[in-house]
């Protein structure tokens, strides 16, 4: 079954919870990816990143800490760098994967940490999907795996990242995203972060990463109730730690759920 957002919104609250939810909730717990056919096949259809960190073999570019840099992998869509002031490559930071929303790009999807980055020695990179959204939202893994291997890679060539610490994030679609992604992506993400998710469809599961999941009770984009209120359930009945706050608001990330989060990355 193909999961897409605008199935997802169509349907409504009491419809997802029978239907698209019940099948991207199953993969959650282990099931296969949204669309299976030929995905072994295809470049990222396993949803599987093989970029691990390693002893850095390049060197940042001058005046690169502090400063919003672009990936320099694409033309067009591409993506974002920020690398924290106090970033030392004798003491490996911790990097955030960050994840925007549908229709969205880098520079949204790296807000809501930006300002905590320096505080918090964090390195954080926000890829631009390859479509106006996230490849299995709309129907299979592929060219946004592949592009996010990209980037991984490149950043792991320049700057130290300690293994233990990386995590994935992400808001809405992209919130949907870093979930299948850290699932199906565990032994390489030790923490996932969704900012209003509305599902999680990992193509496998690997590791058990711990998982921050906020939410808006006013939410009318994707409504708390046919959305993480379903979805944490069967998260934590599947193994996983889950930190879930609700907060009275609409579909968006309050400053103060950044930071909890943020904070809940550093500790």
């Amino acid at each position: 079954m193909t999961i897409t957002r605008r199935r997802f919104v169509s349907l409504g609250a009491t419809a997802l919870g029978a239907a698209a939810l019940a099948a991207a909730s199953a993969a959650s717990c282990g099931g296969g990816p949204t669309d299976d056919t030929g995905a072994s096949s295809r470049p990222g259809g396993d949803g599987r990143l093989r970029a691990r960190p390693g002893a850095p073999t390049g060197t940042p570019s001058p005046g690169a800490l502090g400063a919003l840099a672009p990936l320099d992998l694409a033309s067009g869509r591409d993506g974002l760098l920020y690398v924290p002031k106090r970033y030392a490559p004798d003491r490996p930071a911790s990097l955030v994967l960050m994840l925007h929303g549908a229709g969205g790009s880098a520079r949204g999807g790296i807000n809501p940490f930006l300002p905590l980055a320096d505080e918090l020695g964090l390195i954080l990179l926000a890829p631009d999907s390859r479509g106006q959204t996230w490849d299995v939202i709309l129907g299979a893994y592929g060219p946004d795996v592949v592009f996010i291997d990209r980037a991984l890679t490149s950043v792991f060539a320049r700057y130290a990242v300690s293994p233990g610490r990386l995590s994935v994030e992400g808001f809405s679609d992209g919130a949907s995203y870093a979930l299948s992604l850290g699932l199906t992506n565990g032994d390489l993400f030790s923490r996932a972060v969704a900012f209003s998710p509305c599902f999680s469809a990992p193509a496998s599961r690997h590791g058990t990463p711990r998982i921050f999941v906020s939410h808006g009770m006013a939410d009318a984009v994707l409504p708390i109730d046919g959305c993480s209120r379903r979805l944490v359930p069967r998260l934590r009945s599947a193994g996983y730690e889950v930190d879930y706050r609700e907060f009275d608001g609409p579909h968006t990330v309050p400053a103060e759920m950044a930071r909890g989060a943020a904070e809940w990355l550093a500790g």
